[in-house]
C-alpha cells in the first residue's frame, strides 16, 4: 500500500511526541511504512494550518489514545530513505517534549501496538534508529536522576 508521502517532491514536515511517565516512554509499533513493525515515537505528518504543538497532541491521541500537553520542541532531524537513486521517504522530524496528562495506551490509526516502555527495557525493543537517538538525548536527565536506559 502506497502512502501519499512516499516518493515526495519535497521534504514532509512531521512531528514525534516524546512522552515520559514513571520511568517509561510512550512508544508505538508502526503499522505502516516507513518503519513498519518497528517501535517509534507517536507522530506523523503535519496537516495544513496545524502548528507543530497541535500536531504532536493530535497524533499522540490518534495513535495511542493518550492525552498530552506540548512543553517544547526538543529536536529536529531528517529521516531520508532512498530506493536506488530516488528518495522514497524524506521527513523533517520535529520532536516535541510533551507532558503526560492521562489515558492508557491503546493502538489507533496506523499503530499496531502502543505502550509505555520502561527506559531500562528499551534495548529489548526494535526501535527505529532516529527515534532511539532522540530518546537517548531526551533521557539523559532521567538517567542522571537514577533511571536507566539500555543501549
Amino acid at each position: 500500500m502506497s502512502s501519499r508521502n512516499e516518493f515526495p517532491e519535497r521534504p514532509v514536515p512531521a512531528v514525534g511526541a516524546i512522552v515520559f511517565r514513571d520511568g517509561a516512554v510512550l512508544l508505538v509499533k508502526r503499522g505502516a511504512e516507513p518503519n513498519q513493525g518497528r517501535w517509534s515515537l507517536p507522530g506523523g505528518a503535519l496537516e495544513i494550518g496545524e502548528t507543530v504543538e497541535a500536531a504532536a497532541v493530535r497524533e499522540t491521541l490518534e495513535e495511542t489514545r493518550v492525552d498530552v500537553r506540548p512543553a517544547r520542541v526538543f529536536d529536529v532531524r531528517d529521516f531520508i530513505q532512498l530506493e536506488g537513486t530516488k528518495v522514497r521517504w524524506h521527513y523533517v522530524l520535529i520532536d516535541v517534549l510533551c507532558e503526560y496528562i492521562g489515558g492508557d495506551p491503546f493502538p489507533g490509526t496506523d499503530a499496531e501496538n502502543a505502550r509505555f516502555v520502561p527506559l531500562r527495557e528499551l534495548g529489548e525493543y526494535d526501535v527505529a534508529s532516529t527515534a532511539l537517538e532522540v530518546l537517548h538525548a531526551a533521557s539523559a536527565p532521567r538517567i542522571a536522576a537514577g533511571e536507566s536506559i539500555s543501549p
